[in-house]
Order: C-alpha cells, then sequence, then structure tokens
C-alpha cells in the first residue's frame, strides 16, 4: 500500500536524522539507558525471514489509561521471523505515524513461532489537548510492507473518537508490563519525564 511505505519511509528518515524534533511537531530525545530495549533478533537478518502478514494477529485493546492502547502481535507460524522493531501506528486520515519511544533506528525483532510481543501507543500527550484532532480510527502494522490491521474508534471504546496529538509508541516489548513501563517513562511526545 503506497501510504503505508511512504509514512514508513517517512517515519525512517525521521528517525535516522534524530534531530530533536517528531513529526508531529514535539521535541523528542534519545532514550536513557534505563529503558529495556525491545529484544532486536539475535540471529542475522539472512537467516530469517519478514513474517507473512497472514501469519500473525495484531489486537489492539484500550488499557485503561486516558488515551493510551495496548498492542499485541502474536506468531502463528511455526517459524520464528521478523517484524520492525517499532509498530507502525496511523490514525484516520492524518498524516505521519506515533513516533516510537525511545526514538530508534530500523531493525528488526525477532519473533518467535507461537510468542507474542506487546507494545503500548499514547494517543495525546498532555501538551496537546487544545490541538487534538479526533479520528475514527487506527491502523496497526507490524512490517511496513504490511496492509495492517484497522481499529474503530468505537472498537476501542471511544465511540466519538480516537483524540490525536503528538502520538508516542514503544518499541516491540516481550511482556505487556515491559510495554506499559517503557510508555510510563514518556511524557507522551517522546521525551523522558524530567
Amino acid at each position: 500500500m503506497p501510504t503505508r511505505t511512504v509514512l514508513a519511509a517517512s517515519a525512517a528518515a525521521l528517525l535516522a536524522s534524530a534531530t530533536g524534533a517528531s513529526a508531529t511537531g514535539a521535541s523528542a530525545t534519545a532514550a536513557s539507558a534505563d529503558i529495556r530495549p525491545a529484544h532486536p533478533a539475535a540471529a542475522p537478518a539472512a537467516a530469517l525471514k519478514l513474517c507473512a502478514e497472514n501469519a500473525l494477529t495484531v489486537k489492539a485493546a484500550p488499557s485503561g489509561q486516558d488515551h493510551v492502547l495496548r498492542l499485541s502481535l502474536k506468531n502463528h507460524s511455526s517459524r520464528a521471523c521478523l517484524v520492525d522493531r517499532v509498530p507502525l501506528v496511523t490514525y484516520g486520515d492524518l498524516d505521519g505515524a506515533a513516533v516510537p519511544f525511545p526514538l530508534s533506528g530500523s531493525s528488526a525483532y525477532k519473533l518467535d513461532a507461537g510468542k507474542t510481543a506487546h507494545a503500548a501507543v499514547r494517543s495525546l500527550s498532555a501538551s496537546g489537548d487544545s490541538d487534538a484532532r479526533s479520528v475514527g480510527y487506527v491502523v496497526v502494522t507490524a512490517n511496513p510492507e504490511h496492509h495492517g490491521k484497522k481499529f474503530t474508534a468505537a472498537s476501542l471504546s471511544e465511540p466519538g473518537g480516537l483524540r490525536v496529538w503528538s502520538p508516542v509508541t514503544t518499541l516491540w516489548q516481550p511482556t505487556r508490563a515491559q510495554a506499559d513501563e517503557a510508555l510510563a517513562e514518556s511524557d507522551g511526545a517522546g521525551v523522558l519525564k524530567v
């Protein structure tokens, strides 16, 4: 899908430059060593293939916290495979995608057969409340080449729409608790709490 490819390329260019400004206008800094890294693939990328989209189940659910969604990604295949270490999360027809926290370059995350990876995404930073837009859906994609899965605002317990401004997502993590912990370290705009 051309739109996803453009968004992924834009996000990759932003991450590569890491100049301190996010695509949504909020300042961003690199993460501290206290954040648990999302375990990049241990095996060389040439040894493993990208996960086929039909071998994955992508889920999004409300977290119980305002403007925070929990994401999960399960590999149903019989082999380990690779996904992008950052979930690609887009909101309605808005330009751009959620900025990863901690900021990271493009690399792969190894997802073993039958295993589930977790991430958390905050759609609204406290400072962006007055600038927020409302959208009717969010799309979550494991690899930029995939079409992704669309979740309506109503299915995420937001029948009036998902409010979004300066969204931030964690990297894929092995547990939900680690994803929650990584998101708690951000203020919603890719910046560490001080």
